[in-house]
């Protein structure tokens, strides 16, 4: 069967990259639009049509998607730092929303039939337990959560509106890298956990902020799922696919393990694998920082032809340190 060709938003971006490989992996023609403001022009394959640009740019969009025979549009572009988001709010309005809609729009224009959206767990704010599912109160704390919010609230009115089709992965927590080491998250100042624990066992930083040990949790530090990269990307492919067959129907869904790890359980995985301490240094309690969130990831069990391949916490940190070590080769 030939599949239909895909355009990825963010494409050389941390997560973008590994879809971008994912898809291809499986078949599908991929073209990537970024402007490289957080992405890196290698982390793209050389045999994928590249294009520079802003999702904003109709013109621009229109013009690729006429091209290169967009039937579907993974959207991945986009700002990710929460206390950014705090500080500065209408960018993130502006790159999560504002832009994301004229994407959206762009879309329906040109008779794009399917739309994969990259949604967050900070649209539910601070749950009322753990694991979360789909229906729980999506109470967002932060603009980063709003602005991820709001879109959803797009694409559900534009798919009841127009022949498009949608679906809506919550992440959870994403580290790791690719396996085979062709990509993984390389912006500098980094916020994930793995990324900074990894980055301080090869020297790049000299500690490990732990960001309060108060918690209602076993060992006082937050729990949250961590997924691996090449996992969360299989689940687009996965999407993709659904979408494709079945056409009429719409889909938000949590990509997680329903499973956590503490902040301490995480630095201990980091400490067996690279056979060292890393050093912990104790901060305060970040405003808003839920004690747990761990996905209920039944539905996109039940839902999608995915299942977790990699869902073993060292194997992720190994992943990710492998990543960091090339990195520090370049």
């Amino acid at each position: 069967m030939i599949q239909p060709a895909v355009l990825v938003t963010g494409g050389a971006g941390y997560i973008g990259s590994h879809a971008v490989l994912a898809l291809r992996d499986a078949g599908f023609p991929v073209t990537v639009i970024d402007n490289l403001t957080t992405g890196f022009r290698w982390a793209v394959p050389d045999d994928v049509p590249f294009v520079e640009g802003d999702i904003a740019d109709q013109p621009l969009v229109a013009r690729t998607i006429a091209e290169h025979g967009i039937r579907a549009i993974v959207h991945f572009a986009g700002s990710i730092i929460v206390p950014e988001s705090v500080a500065d709010p209408l960018k993130y309005y502006l790159n999560n929303t504002v832009k994301s809609r004229a994407l959206i729009e762009s879309a329906v224009a040109a008779g794009v039939p399917h739309f994969i959206f990259s949604s967050t767990a900070a649209t539910y704010g601070v749950p009322e337990g753990v694991p979360v599912r789909e229906d729980a109160p999506t109470r967002p704390i932060n603009p980063y959560g709003s602005s991820k919010l709001m879109t959803e609230a797009m694409l559900r009115d534009t798919a009841f509106a127009h022949p498009i089709n949608y679906c809506a992965l919550r992440y959870f927590n994403v580290a790791g890298a690719d396996p085979q080491e062709r990509t993984g998250q390389s912006t500098a100042g980094a916020t994930h956990l793995i990324k900074v624990a990894v980055e301080a066992a090869t020297g790049k930083r000299g500690h490990v902020s732990v960001f309060g040990t108060d918690y209602a949790t076993p060992d006082g530090t937050g729990v949250r799922d961590y997924i691996h990269v090449s996992d969360l990307a299989a689940a687009h492919v996965a999407a993709l696919a659904k979408l494709i067959a079945e056409p009429q129907a719409s889909h938000v869904m949590n990509c997680g393990y329903g499973r956590g790890f503490s902040v301490n359980q995480v630095l201990d995985a980091v400490d067996r694998v690279t056979n060292m301490r890393v050093e912990r240094r104790i901060e305060p309690r970040r405003v808003g920082d839920p004690d747990a969130l761990v996905a209920d990831n039944a539905l996109i069990l039940k839902t999608l032809d995915w299942r977790p391949e990699r869902d073993d916490l060292d194997g992720i940190v190994r992943d990710a340190l492998a990543w960091e070590r090339k990195l520090a080769a370049r």
